[in-house]
């Protein structure tokens, strides 16, 4: 967070938002205890600080015709900065990848793929992924089943007062 206070009214509407982005500040408003204007204030406030960063539709990609989901454990050949850059260059442009996080562990990325079918998906590794220059190695895992997907953040710990560290001295 930006250095924003957040109360527990933004808390409501942060919520309230995560749960339905579609929301009229006047539904949000009943949520929250405020009135339409009220929310209207405290929303601008939140997007200026950043806190909220954008609106979206979420789309069902089984309903879509992606039946595949996948996520890529890649591995470079080497530490690079230029190799990594190139990398992440051509990961941003490809459609499929939803997500591509740099991570710490066996890997140095992992990925978050879509695709219509494996034959697709397939395709895609073999013409596209792996012959990304600096590809050492790539373990990918197919999701068989959803057991949760959600894009709302926990913000419980907004909320609770951080913790005093206890100053100890030692008289000895």
């Amino acid at each position: 967070m930006n250095d924003i206070s957040i109360d527990r009214y933004d808390l409501q509407l942060l919520a309230a938002l995560q749960r339905d982005g579609h929301a009229t500040n006047a539904t949000l408003g009943e949520h929250a205890n405020l009135s339409a204007s009220q929310v209207s204030r405290r929303i601008q406030r939140l997007e200026e600080a950043q806190v909220v960063t954008g609106y979206a539709a979420l789309l069902d990609p089984q309903a879509l015709g992606l039946g595949v989901t996948a996520y890529a454990q890649i591995v470079l050949e080497r530490h690079d900065k230029n190799l990594a850059s190139d990398f992440e260059r051509a990961v941003v442009s490809m459609p499929e990848v939803l997500e591509c996080f740099a991570v710490t562990g066996e890997a140095d990325y992992v990925l978050r793929i879509v695709a219509p079918d494996l034959a697709t998906f397939s395709d895609m590794m073999m013409q596209r992924l792996l012959t990304l220059p600096g590809v050492a190695q790539v373990k990918t895992n197919i999701a068989l089943s959803k057991v949760k997907q959600t894009h709302e953040l926990p913000l419980d710990h907004v909320a609770r007062p951080k913790p005093q560290r206890r100053r100890v001295t030692y008289t000895g």
